[in-house]
């Protein structure tokens, strides 16, 4: 059995430009670098959500792996999007495309889905993560107020838990918490672990 030290010092590449991700991943106790991938953000497309993800998810691993010539280190990518009564949500394009998103999650239950992609010794492994958040009503101001001081442009959903939103609107989650804020970091971290130590390790769809 390979001891935790050693395959936590590894050094992970981040194909992602997150700092909360980033965050996530040091609290974890991994070593990494980010490396977002150098293309434009791909379109949400048509399809179950949980697919979206995962297919979006894999082609920013696939993007980074290609551009660093197929390295050895692990990669890893993620993608979060926000489903509200079966449509997708994206990130806002604006800041009238921001009051829109939020108008329509208040006082409304939502999911959460974060796939997360890694390409290890030329395979890649994937799975997604969902998790319910139920927001209490947004007043007008309140909305307002959030995105003058949070500026959520780069959210899917047009907020983040871990912001004003999560400490004053959202009244439960069921599910994983840093899954909402972009990485469901229980099961990343078990998911390493089985590569790290075996080698290899069942897919998840």
């Amino acid at each position: 059995m390979v001891n935790m030290s050693d395959w936590k010092s590894e050094e992970i590449v981040l194909a992602s430009a997150s700092p909360r991700r980033a965050q996530l991943l040091s609290d974890m106790g991994f070593k990494y670098v980010q490396y977002p991938a150098n293309k434009p953000e791909l379109e949400l497309s048509e399809g179950p959500a949980r697919g979206v993800a995962l297919k979006i998810a894999k082609a920013k691993a696939r993007a980074v792996y290609e551009e660093l010539g197929r390295p050895d280190k692990m990669i890893l990518a993620a993608d979060t999007i926000v489903v509200l009564d079966g449509r997708i949500m994206g990130k806002p394009a604006n800041e009238k495309d921001a009051y829109r998103m939020l108008a329509r999650l208040s006082g409304k239950k939502h999911e959460v889905i974060t796939a997360v992609s890694l390409i290890y010794k030329g395979k890649t492994y994937s799975f997604a993560s969902s998790t319910t958040v139920l927001f209490r009503e947004m007043l007008h101001d309140e909305v307002l107020y959030y995105i003058e001081h949070y500026r959520p442009m780069d959210k899917a959903g047009a907020y983040a838990i871990q912001e004003w939103i999560g400490m004053c609107k959202i009244a439960h989650i069921e599910g994983s918490y840093t899954n909402v804020m972009g990485l469901p970091t229980e099961k990343v971290y078990t998911f390493i672990r089985h590569l790290m130590e075996k080698g290899r390790v069942e897919e998840t769809k």
